[in-house]
């Protein structure tokens, strides 16, 4: 089964006409002409002069102020378009996360806003400790880049020790363990990734993580994890995981749920605006992920 053409434009327009400019240039640079530099200046109207990234690059929160995962999306999403050079990452990126690493070595995921802007509960009590699934990110990048900082050790020595203390707690969260991953790849400790590895891929099987009930609305979003949010692509690690069959009835599954304006949704958003964003950013993955998998019919 795959999307067809005519379903595609669907969810074309639901993103051009409803998403934010980050998810637009992002569609934009992927389907249609390959554009970074569009897709950089979307990222960057996000930036705080202090270097860190706010303004609700999640949706989530309209606050202002830098955030850890805030930075870490931009520098992932400059990544994923083949912007990212090295010397961005330590003359723009750096400074900011070396200003809020604790003492432990590490960064903290978020911190409790100081504003009173509209936010989901969460933010304000966010344990505002040092975070694996910021910190793994980050030096996965620096890693991939060749960079070599002193940052770095007490850094990795912080990671190591999060993958003991933590074991399987958070492998239910879609969006840490590719965060995870990016560092498990890159790494030269190979010995360590490939024992972490084998770890996850044995508690994503053996804990129930995967959710299997395909009429529950809240398949494949947070907490409901199906095989493609641990393999959006055949050279995902975690690929190998999952039986060919099971990758092609999640993504018959995908292609099924689209709605008729085109938007795959979400349960998320403080407004009725950041409802149509958090549809935006799903849509947006939906299609990167059936692409990636050839599922979406020749649209040009």
């Amino acid at each position: 089964m795959i999307l067809p053409k005519s379903d595609f434009l669907k969810a074309r327009d639901f993103i051009l006409t409803n998403a934010r400019m980050i998810e637009r240039r992002l569609f934009e640079f992927h389907f249609v002409n390959g554009d970074m530099e569009g897709v950089f200046h979307a990222v960057y109207a996000y930036r705080n002069p202090d270097g860190g990234f706010g303004h609700g690059m999640e949706p989530d929160t309209a606050s202002p102020e830098s955030q850890p995962l805030f930075s870490i999306m931009a520098l992932e999403t400059l990544d994923e378009v083949g912007y990212l050079t090295k010397e961005m990452i330590l003359n723009d990126f750096m400074p900011y996360f070396e200003s809020i690493t604790t003492e432990k070595g590490g960064i903290p995921w978020m911190f409790r806003p100081k504003s009173n802007y509209p936010c989901e509960e969460h933010f304000k009590t966010v344990k505002e400790w040092a975070a694996l699934s910021t910190t793994a990110p980050l030096l996965g990048i620096l890693e991939k880049y060749k960079i070599d900082i002193p940052w770095m050790k007490k850094a990795e020595q912080f990671v190591w020790s999060e993958f003991e203390r933590i074991q399987d707690k958070h492998v239910f969260c879609y969006l840490c363990v590719p965060r995870w991953l990016t560092f498990l790849e890159h790494t030269k400790s190979r010995e360590n990734a490939e024992k972490i590895i084998h770890s996850l891929k044995k508690w994503i099987l053996n804990n129930g993580i995967i959710f299997e009930d395909k009429t529950d609305k809240g398949w494949g979003l947070y907490g409901k994890p199906h095989s493609l949010n641990y393999a959006h692509s055949s050279q995902s690690i975690l690929y190998s995981l999952f039986t060919k069959e099971t990758i092609e009835s999640d993504l018959k599954e995908l292609i099924n749920r689209q709605k008729n304006d085109g938007r795959w949704d979400t349960w998320y958003g403080i407004s009725e605006g950041t409802k149509l964003e958090w549809a935006g950013i799903q849509t947006l993955w939906v299609l990167k992920t059936l692409k990636n998998f050839n599922k979406i019919e020749k649209y040009i």
